[in-house]
């Protein structure tokens, strides 16, 4: 798909949003939803998805919500840190299919990086839902108060 184009409220994490679709949940408020990745690319794949919107990608985004929405992004991507205690952190964003986009709601990815273990290939492996959840209660635990 190009960066252009109508939002599908079918898409999968439009489900997810309405409940039609189970997930780890870590974190959520009334602009997000921040789950495990189901098919993890690293330990602590995570995801942040913004509420309220169809948007296809950042630039659908309204500009109003952009700053609170990274904040959110940043704010899960230290529990991530805390909780797992990775030696990196890759936070990635992808829009349009050339880039690599392949759910079409706006999304931003949390990977956890570990010196000494291979990265999975996007949508290579699926994960058991019960290790999901405890990474999640695992990352949850680790979120401070959110500030303004």
């Amino acid at each position: 798909m190009s960066l252009a184009g109508t939002y599908d409220t079918a898409n999968v994490f439009g489900k997810i949003l309405r409940g039609e679709i189970p997930c780890a949940r870590i974190f959520e408020d009334d602009l997000v939803l921040a789950i495990m990745d189901a098919f993890p690319q690293t330990r602590g794949h995570t995801l942040v998805i913004p509420k309220g919107v169809e948007a296809r990608n950042l630039l659908d985004l309204p500009a109003s919500m952009v700053g609170a929405y990274f904040q959110r992004v940043q704010y899960v991507a230290q529990a991530v840190t805390t909780a797992l205690a990775p030696d990196g952190l890759r936070i990635m964003q992808f829009n349009g299919t050339a880039a690599g986009q392949t759910v079409f709601h706006l999304h931003v990815h949390i990977l956890p990086i570990y010196s000494d273990t291979r990265i999975a290939g996007h949508g290579e492996t699926k994960a058991d839902m019960g290790t999901l959840q405890a990474l999640a209660t695992q990352i949850a635990a680790a979120l401070r108060p959110l500030s303004a």
